[in-house]
């Protein structure tokens, strides 16, 4: 493995039963994200799994926030361990963390960071669903923070194609490397 890959983890985000079955085409992506999960776990590459989760009754969510209060009505009564589970083609091994998240950004309410900086782990590989989500939230915040960052943008998906487009083409080139799975496989091994 090149050495500036040695600080990296792979970061498998809101790829969970919940929200997975909202994606169009989403089957694409998970077997791409698979392909990444079995490289990651090859090289010894740690890979941290965020969900997004709440306590029973939902009380992290205000009424305030737009976004979340939806999600509170489509939840109410839903078991939310189902929700947050992994879904099965991705599920978490022995040894991979689990990080719940309260809000969007993978960062925002979860100990994500106190685990990155544990492990002195300092280069985030994104992927997630949405791309206009967890991704763009993760991306932002983390770049903020100076880790430095891959997306690959075929382990991403939206609601939107366009803006999954944008986002991957023109938006977070600014801020991150973005490659598709191939290619950051390649640069693993130095090919």
């Amino acid at each position: 493995m090149k050495p500036e890959f040695q600080q990296s983890a792979l970061l498998i985000m809101d790829m969970q039963a919940g929200i997975v079955r909202n994606l169009p085409n989403a089957s694409i992506h998970l077997a791409k994200a698979t392909e990444a999960i079995a490289t990651a776990r090859q090289l010894h590459i740690p890979i941290i799994y965020v969900v997004v989760g709440f306590r029973d009754g939902m009380p992290e969510i205000s009424t305030h926030n737009k976004g979340f209060s939806s999600l509170r009505e489509r939840l109410t009564g839903a078991d939310m361990s189902q929700f947050m589970a992994v879904v099965p083609e991705l599920a978490p091994q022995d040894g991979d963390v689990v990080v719940t998240k309260r809000r969007i950004s993978a960062f925002t309410g979860s100990d994500l960071e106190v685990v990155l900086r544990a492990k002195q782990l300092r280069h985030l590989v994104l992927t997630g669903f949405s791309t206009s989500g967890v991704v763009l939230s993760t991306l932002r915040e983390a770049a903020d923070k100076d880790y430095e960052l891959t997306v690959l943008h075929d382990c991403c998906a939206d609601g939107d194609e366009e803006v999954h487009r944008v986002l991957t083409t023109k938006i977070f080139p600014r801020q991150a490397t973005v490659m598709g799975t191939e290619e950051w496989k390649r640069g693993l091994w130095g090919h």
